[in-house]
């Protein structure tokens, strides 16, 4: 992928945040940002006229909606890569980052990650990996990694970081988000409060700004039919 880019997932979002704070100020405009913990969405009722619900995988540990989206759990396990100092063969930076059955993302021509394993319905929530669970990630990936860039099997392991994916249901239009109006699953009686966007899986990047600038729509018009129907079909599948 010649014109591929790496991208740090939290640096992004800072700088997304820090991007529409000034579009806001140049619009005359206010935006804050607080971070504060929650027992329930209904303590959120009073304060706001419309809340959008975005919590990746995490979405079912709301008591709210625990066990009512047709979300399936994927955890998966990104290695990190160093080419030790005694080898010369550096990758060079102004070639692609590579995308096949296993990806391989340079960030320095001697350090790379590599990704991603597929652990369906797991319950391990946690960004820390275990010595075994990084050795059975490396005896997974290495071998995907190695068929198209073979001299990734001198490369050194120094650690594994892991993360959960929140895998959409397949639908006749293929594995779409899950967006819409989300009041009648929560028990709230006034109109199109609550709103989801979830189940964005391993395609979060790609398909961010479209789900935003359609919920953005559908929720200032307090009318879900705004949404493409093949965003909200989910709503016919039962868990």
């Amino acid at each position: 992928m010649p014109l591929a880019m790496n991208v740090h997932p939290k640096r992004y979002l800072q700088a997304l945040f820090l991007a529409c704070n000034d579009l806001a100020e140049c619009e005359e405009n206010e935006i804050y940002l607080f971070k504060e913990s929650i027992n329930s969405l209904h303590q959120l009722s009073e304060e706001y006229d419309a809340v959008v619900i975005c919590l990746g995988a995490k979405v079912d540990k709301l008591p709210q909606l625990s066990g009512k989206l047709p979300l399936r759990t994927c955890r998966g396990v990104v290695a990190q890569l160093q080419l030790p100092n005694d080898l010369p063969d550096e990758y060079d930076h102004q070639r692609p980052s590579i995308l096949a059955d296993a990806w391989l993302a340079f960030r320095e021509p001697r350090s790379v990650f590599m990704g991603s394993t597929w652990d369906w319905n797991s319950t391990n929530y946690s960004s820390s990996v275990a010595e075994e669970e990084a050795s059975k990630a490396m005896e997974e990936l290495l071998p995907k990694a190695s068929a198209v860039y073979p001299p990734i099997r001198s490369w050194a392991f120094v650690g594994a970081r892991a993360g959960m994916r929140a895998m959409p249901p397949l639908t006749p239009y293929g594995s779409l988000p899950l967006l819409g109006c989300v009041n009648d699953i929560i028990g709230e009686s006034i109109s199109c409060k609550y709103w989801l966007v979830g189940g964005l899986g391993s395609r979060g990047l790609l398909y961010h700004g479209l789900v935003g600038k359609l919920t953005a729509q559908a929720v200032l018009s307090s009318n879900e039919n705004v949404l493409p129907s093949e965003f909200t079909s989910w709503k016919k599948i039962s868990k």
